[in-house]
Order: C-alpha cells, then structure tokens, then sequence
C-alpha cells in the first residue's frame, strides 16, 4: 500500500468513527493492518494522534501549549490507577500526549509495547486511539458549531 492510500484509509476511518460509523471504521482499520507492516502502523497511529492533537489546540486555543514554550500537555487520572485495568485505553491517551508534545521517544516506546503484546491487544490499543481521537474531534467539532451559532 502506497502511503498515499494509506492516508486515505486514515482519514476514512476518523471520518467513520467521527460520524459514528463504526463498521467503515472497522473496515478501513482492518484493511490498513492488513496490508501495513510495523513501521506503518506506527505511521497511522502518528496520523490519528496528528489529528487529535490539532483537535485539542481546537477546544483549548489559546490555552493550549504553544510549540517551544514551557508548558505541555499532561494527562490527569481523576481516579488514581483508573488506566491500570485498560492497558489499551492507558496506550491510546498516552501516545496522543507524547505525540501533542512531540515526545517521539516515548510515542516510540508506547508503540513498540503495544506491537509486541498480543495481536487482540495491539488491535484494542490502535482501535482505542482512534476512539479516543473521534470523540476528541467531534467534540472540536460541535464547539467549533456552537461558536457559528
């Protein structure tokens, strides 16, 4: 698969997930981890977390961390330990803030636990990133919609 194709496949599955359909977005997800190897998944989990972090810095604006100053963004368990029982939700928050803060070593440590964990587990945790990237969007979107109104 071209990489091309491949950012097609990306962006079809967020707007299935983002619009609700779940079954497109499991079919654009599946054809891409069937046909990619390691290092371009790697690559799609890059994409999603791409646009969820511009849909972050959508609902924070000025809020947001700015490239290069001292802030970043963190991730705060209400409930201490919440993410110990979800290792792949615990994977998909994680990489979408070491992704946000440009943390490519850790994106890259996150990832290469959740590939070679269990092929049902690897699913979960990239499954669960584009979850999370989805509701992250549509919530930017339905600001973004509230705003024009």
């Amino acid at each position: 698969m071209d990489t091309r194709e491949a950012s097609q496949l990306v962006m079809d599955a967020l707007a299935h997930a983002v619009s609700g359909n779940t079954d497109g977005a499991a079919t654009a997800l599946q054809t891409l981890g069937q046909q990619s190897n390691g290092s371009e998944l790697y690559g799609v989990c890059c994409a999603l977390a791409a646009a969820g972090t511009l849909a972050l810095k959508r609902i924070y604006g000025d809020q947001a961390p700015r490239p290069g100053s001292a802030g970043m963004w963190a991730l705060e368990q209400l409930k201490p330990g919440a993410l110990d029982d979800d290792p792949a939700k615990a994977f998909a928050l994680r990489f979408l803030i070491a992704y946000a803060n440009g943390d490519t070593d850790t994106c890259l440590a996150l990832y290469d636990s959740a590939w070679k964990a269990s092929d049902e587990q690897f699913i979960d945790s990239v499954s669960t990133l584009l979850a999370d990237v989805a509701g992250i969007t549509r919530l930017a979107l339905d600001q973004q919609q509230g705003e024009r109104q």
